[in-house]
């Protein structure tokens, strides 16, 4: 996506078959048991979906005051009428330039413009956009807020458009058999915004802007439950879907920009991995992550938690393994 910028500005206010296991160590190593999709199978899906999509052009101007954080984007979509972004009250020019030329900021408009977006048809317009909260993580933007005045053209009825924009994030469903059974390792974690603690599948958010997916679930199951997968065994189950859904699940786009690519890795383990997992206290302490490992019976998974990464990857994987879409065993 690329941007053209004007810039004006007065003063003013982020395997092996062998498995190795040790109580002293942190990390098992799972042996690969199975086939699976090449990494580069899925990868050339996602790139080809990309290249269909034109890039975008947006001319973005600034103009402050001492009291009032202004910016103007001309989008290709509605040349004729340019978007006004403002600042609420107590950000900081900083914060609201940030916002401004955030990845999370720039995917939105991009999305706004696709095909299947919502200015695509020209019966609704962006006017103006709010910027209300950033939330850096370290250097890059973490979340941002922001509230959209989009207005059918036809009607001059608004659509509601508050936004919490968060960007992709990765998830993994990690069966293990042992035993003549099959287990799912899920994570055991404090999370504020329910006032709960919850069992879900290991995820986390993208780092970078890179779009490493796979790269990313890997390094996540390796900081939350502590064990290392190989990057060509792990199975992306949204790629299954059809690519008009941008093959990612999104669990909340009534609020939340959010989509999740989940995979799925499959091993065979002795019972003492299995005793030694479960229980297991992991996470990044530094980061205030309080994690602990849950084993469940996978037949049983369906009904021990609400969490939508859980039950959705649960539907991708029986589906995919119908319709024999999964790699088969060696």
């Amino acid at each position: 996506m690329f941007f053209l910028v004007e810039t004006k500005m007065t003063h003013v206010k982020h395997h092996s078959h062998l498995l190795q296991a040790s109580m002293s160590l942190r990390f098992f190593t799972l042996p690969k048991r199975i086939n699976v999709l090449p990494s580069h199978t899925w990868l050339h899906t996602t790139r080809s979906r990309r290249a269909a999509t034109r890039p975008l052009c947006s001319k973005m101007s600034f103009d402050s005051s001492p009291s009032t954080l202004t910016h103007s984007i001309t989008l290709p979509i509605q040349l004729s009428q340019p978007v006004h972004v403002l600042a609420a009250p107590g950000l900081t020019e900083t914060q609201f330039r940030n916002a401004i030329y955030s990845s999370l900021f720039k995917q939105w408009l991009h999305n706004l413009q696709t095909e299947t977006g919502i200015l695509a048809n020209g019966d609704m317009l962006l006017k103006q956009v709010l910027i209300q909260g950033v939330d850096m993580f370290g250097k890059r933007i973490g979340f941002l807020k922001f509230k959209a005045d989009i207005f059918d053209k036809e009607t001059g009825a608004k659509v509601p458009g508050i936004v919490f924009a968060r960007g992709p994030a990765v998830a993994v469903l990690i069966l293990l058999d042992s035993g003549g059974e099959t287990y799912a390792i899920l994570t055991e974690q404090v999370r504020v915004p329910t006032g709960r603690v919850i069992l879900e599948l290991p995820a986390g958010m993208l780092d970078d802007d890179k779009g490493d997916f796979v790269g990313a679930a890997v390094r996540e199951v390796e900081e939350e439950i502590g064990i290392h997968l190989n990057l060509d065994d792990m199975v992306d189950l949204t790629a299954f879907l059809d690519p008009s859904t941008g093959c990612r699940v999104i669990p909340s786009p009534g609020g939340c920009d959010e989509e999740i690519s989940l995979f799925m890795y499959k091993g065979s383990v002795d019972k003492e991995i299995i005793r030694q997992l479960q229980g297991k206290e992991t996470g990044l302490r530094e980061h205030g992550e309080l994690i602990k490992v849950r084993v469940v019976p996978y037949q049983e998974l369906w009904r021990m938690t609400a969490d939508v990464k859980v039950l959705t990857a649960i539907c991708l994987y029986e589906m995919a393994s119908r319709e024999g879409l999964l790699p088969s065993k060696t």
